[in-house]
C-alpha cells in the first residue's frame, strides 16, 4: 500500500514537454543557421567532434533528473505493515444517482459535482464506519462494496459520472433493492442508506421498497440536490455548452428537483430528508444521526508505518544532474565505437 503525500508537484512535470520542446526547437535553429554559415562538408570539418547523440542523451538525462526531483517533492510513502484494527461504527451506503439530469446547472457547479462534494465531506468526517457506494440511473450498478478505506472509496466517487450506466432514468428503488444486498453482517443493526438524488423518480413503488428496507433495519436518508424552479440539462463537448436536451416536441427540457419523491421516501424507511444546498447543514445532519446510532464491533486491517521514500527519487535525481555536468557535447571514443546516429566519423 502506498501514499502520495503532495500531489499538487505532479503538475510540475509540465516542465519536462518545456525542456524537450525548446530543446527541439534549438536544433531546428541551430540547422537552419549552420546551412546558411556553409554547407554540411565544411562543418564537419569545422567541428567533427560534434555529437548529436550525446547532446540529446543530456536533455534525457536532464529530463528525466527533473521527473525525479519532481516524484522526490510529491514524496511517496509505503506502508510497511498490516495491523488488525478493532472498531465500532455503523454500515452506510451511498446510492448516487448519475442520470443525465443531474448535470443541470440549477447548483453550482452542476448537480452531480455538487453530489460528489456533498458524499466527499460526509467520508471526511467519518471515523470507523463502513462505506459503500452504489451508482444508479435507469437501472443501479455496485460501484464499491463496504470496506473501511477511505480512501478508495473517494477515488471511485470521482471518477463517477453520467456516462457509465447506458439505461437512463431515476430507479430509486432498483437502489433501494440493490442496496439490501450490501449490508453483509448479520449482526449489524445500525443500517444506514443515503441516497443522493434530484428525485426525479420515474418508479411509483420507491417508497413501497423503502418501507420494505425498513423492516430489515435499514434507515433511509434523503439528500436533495438542485433547485425546485429546475433548470435545463446542458449538451457539452469539451466543456462547451453545444445545446440543451430537448423533447419529442423541440421543447427545451427542464428537469426540477421532486423533494416529495425523496421525503416519501426518508419518511418509509425511518429516515429524513435533507436539502442539499447547504454543504455544512448536511454534514452536520449526517453526523448528529450517526452520533446517536448503536455502533457495531468488528476488525479491519489496514497498513500502518507509512515510510517517506523521497530520499531514492532525489539521490538518483542528484546523480543524474552531475552526470549531465560531466556529459560533454563532444564526441568520445566510445561514442565513435557505438555510432548510433550513422554519423559521418
Amino acid at each position: 500500500m502506498y501514499q502520495l503525500e503532495e500531489k499538487i508537484w505532479f503538475w510540475a512535470f509540465i516542465i519536462i514537454p518545456v525542456i524537450l520542446m525548446v530543446f527541439m526547437l534549438l536544433q531546428f535553429w541551430k540547422k537552419r543557421a549552420q546551412k546558411r554559415f556553409a554547407n554540411s562538408e565544411i562543418l564537419e570539418r569545422l567541428s567533427p567532434n560534434k555529437s548529436v547523440l550525446k547532446s540529446t542523451i543530456k536533455v534525457l538525462v536532464l529530463s528525466l533528473a527533473f521527473a525525479c526531483l519532481i516524484i522526490g517533492l510529491v514524496n511517496p510513502k509505503i506502508g510497511t505493515k498490516l495491523e488488525t484494527i478493532r472498531s465500532q461504527g455503523v454500515d452506510i451506503v451511498f446510492a448516487l444517482d448519475v442520470s443525465k439530469s443531474m448535470l443541470a446547472e440549477d447548483i453550482a457547479p452542476n448537480r452531480l459535482d455538487k453530489s460528489k462534494q456533498l458524499m466527499t465531506q460526509i467520508i471526511n468526517n467519518l471515523v470507523s464506519d463502513r462505506i459503500g457506494i452504489i451508482a444508479y440511473a435507469g437501472k443501479a450498478f455496485p460501484q464499491l462494496p463496504i470496506t473501511t478505506d477511505y480512501a478508495s472509496a473517494k477515488m471511485f466517487l470521482q471518477n463517477m459520472n453520467t456516462d457509465m450506466l447506458s439505461s437512463q432514468g431515476t430507479a430509486i428503488n432498483e437502489a433501494i433493492e440493490l442496496a439490501k444486498t450490501f449490508y453483509n453482517d448479520d449482526e449489524q443493526t445500525s443500517r444506514v442508506l443515503i441516497i443522493i438524488s434530484d428525485g426525479e423518480d420515474h418508479s411509483e413503488v420507491a417508497a413501497d421498497v423503502a418501507e420494505e428496507a425498513s423492516e430489515e433495519g435499514i434507515r433511509i436518508f434523503t439528500i436533495g440536490v438542485g433547485d425546485v424552479k429546475g433548470g435545463p440539462i446542458p449538451i457539452k463537448r469539451n466543456g462547451v455548452i453545444l445545446n440543451y436536451k430537448k423533447d419529442s416536441n423541440g421543447e427545451t427540457v427542464i428537469t426540477k428537483l421532486n423533494e416529495e419523491t425523496l421525503k416519501n421516501i426518508a419518511n418509509e424507511a425511518n429516515g429524513a430528508y435533507i436539502n442539499g444546498k447547504s454543504t455544512t447543514n448536511v454534514v452536520e445532519s449526517i453526523k448528529e444521526v450517526l452520533i446517536r446510532m448503536d455502533k457495531k464491533e468488528f476488525e479491519a486491517k489496514q497498513f500502518a508505518d507509512f515510510k517517506s521514500q523521497f530520499q531514492w527519487f532525489l539521490g538518483f535525481a542528484i546523480l543524474l544532474l552531475f552526470a549531465d555536468i560531466f556529459l560533454l557535447e563532444r564526441k568520445t571514443a566510445w561514442l565513435k565505437r557505438l555510432n548510433l546516429f550513422n554519423e559521418n566519423l
